[in-house]
């Protein structure tokens, strides 16, 4: 049997997504498509891969507070949830990536030139894979704002990057978390280009259960996948 048949994959609505082009958004002037897209029927690698084991994780992938041989500067934070399908069902075996500025509000990168400070003890990575419930933690700072670099008293609130890749391609996710009650989230270009009926999933919640007290606050962030569909064997 042609194993390309075993597999649906309905495309998605993208009404939770951005517009491919915002006019507040400067960057995706030059970015956006200028002709509309074409819906390309999946193959079946795209249908049933990439697939991570261990062996991608180094020590300490989940803890950024002790990359180095120092600890961060910084207000110490838990970032954990869970990575569900479409169905609400957990996803094992998930690889998240993460990337985000210093508590100074800069990235170890060459591109930031930001003037503030970079810290020795802090790279601003790591990954993770989820449990067999779909479960994920790290351990990190809170990063702080920074300016975007050529426009006039614009900033970016804190915010942490991740990147999820699903059972397959086509379910990979890059998606941003932000934080509670930042007084910057109503002036982020970024956050406010989604539809406002689903930027709150971009919101990380404080969870004082989680917290470790004298130590660390907490923030659960829950995230969906679209995950895939077994067609009926036939």
């Amino acid at each position: 049997m042609d194993e390309s048949k075993l597999f649906e994959y309905t495309p998605e609505s993208l009404t939770a997504h951005p517009a491919p082009y915002s006019e507040s958004y400067r960057f995706t002037h030059r970015r956006a498509p200028l002709r509309p897209f074409q819906a390309i029927t999946p193959t079946l690698t795209e249908l049933t891969g990439p697939s991570f084991g261990a062996e991608v994780l180094n020590a300490n992938d989940d803890d950024l507070t002790r990359q180095h041989e120092g600890e961060p500067i910084g207000e110490r934070l838990i970032v954990f949830g869970q990575v569900l399908d479409e169905d609400g069902r957990g996803v094992p075996s998930t690889l998240i990536e993460i990337w985000q500025a210093n508590a100074a509000g800069r990235y170890a990168h060459e591109v930031d030139t930001h003037e503030a400070p970079l810290d020795p003890n802090f790279t601003g990575s790591g990954r993770v894979l989820t449990d067999a419930a779909g479960h994920y933690r790290f351990t990190t700072i809170k990063p702080g704002a920074y300016p975007v670099g050529g426009l006039d008293n614009v900033w970016r609130p804190s915010h942490i990057h991740l990147s999820l890749f699903g059972p397959s391609m086509l379910s990979r996710l890059v998606t941003q978390m932000y934080f509670p009650g930042d007084p910057l989230l109503p002036f982020d270009t970024i956050f406010n280009t989604a539809p406002e009926h689903s930027r709150h999933r971009m919101v990380a919640t404080l969870d004082r259960a989680a917290t470790r007290s004298e130590w660390a606050l907490a923030y659960r962030f829950d995230i969906v996948l679209r995950g895939r569909r077994a067609a009926r064997r036939g």
